[in-house]
């Protein structure tokens, strides 16, 4: 091993540390906010039309979402969420619900009547395995992609959403967002220097294609994706 190349290496990391990164909504000529308008205006130039009609942006997402594989329903209020729930709780056979607490999971895990291990009352991921489902909330929908959007704060960490089999997203309509400049502007707004550790873009199942090229389902998280949008 060349030690002197070594430390020349490490030497350069060294200094490179002591200089602090630019901040990355940061420019010479402009403020962020007015820096981001003009990014999301270059962005939307390129990027596929959104229906501007709320109706509209829901087909479009149902849309996307039966060419991912996803499963989407619309729902109004918490009752139809539980009845929906308790469907796909007897379609898929699960046995432990795993969750993060949240206004809108609460009632609904503890109406499901099964044992629910909840991520802010476990440590470490082992006993996330024995899940059939893990139920998160999101930061947003994106009409545009199918795609959600979540965050380690939005969804109760990172683990929920990729070890169990199942994942079920519950929103809200006023979540439902048209683009992705749309979605990093509510990041850029609701966390500013703050960020979470963690972020993410989740569309469709997980899956991969790189054995002879044959679509497989759940290669690196769950196999099943449930969306619910809970109305008024």
């Amino acid at each position: 091993m060349n030690f002197g190349k070594r430390d020349e290496i490490l030497g350069r990391i060294r200094e490179a540390l002591r200089v602090p990164a630019p901040h990355p909504h940061r420019d010479a000529n402009h403020d962020d906010a007015s820096h981001l308008r003009q990014t999301e205006q270059t962005s939307r130039e390129w990027l596929p039309t959104v229906p501007s009609d709320a109706g509209d942006r829901v087909n479009l997402f149902r849309e996307k979402c039966t060419q991912l594989r996803t499963d989407f329903y619309v729902v109004n209020g918490t009752e139809q969420a539980m009845t929906a729930l308790s469907a796909l709780r007897e379609k898929h056979g699960w046995t432990v619900v795993g969750a993060h607490h949240h206004p809108l999971i609460d009632p609904l895990v503890q109406a499901l009547d099964l044992e629910a291990l909840y991520v802010e009352e476990r440590s470490g991921s082992k006993s996330l395995e024995r899940c059939s489902v893990g139920i998160t909330a999101c930061d947003a929908l994106i009409a545009q992609t199918g795609s959600i959007l979540l965050t380690a704060r939005s969804a109760g960490g990172r683990a929920l959403s990729v070890l169990p089999p199942h994942h079920v997203v519950l929103a809200t309509a006023d979540q439902l967002l048209p683009d992705l400049p749309a979605a990093f502007e509510l990041l850029f707004v609701k966390y500013g220097d703050n960020y979470p550790s963690f972020a993410t873009f989740i569309t469709g199942p997980s899956r991969t294609g790189d054995i002879e090229r044959i679509l497989v389902l759940g290669a690196h998280g769950p196999r099943d994706l449930t969306i619910i949008l809970v109305g008024d």
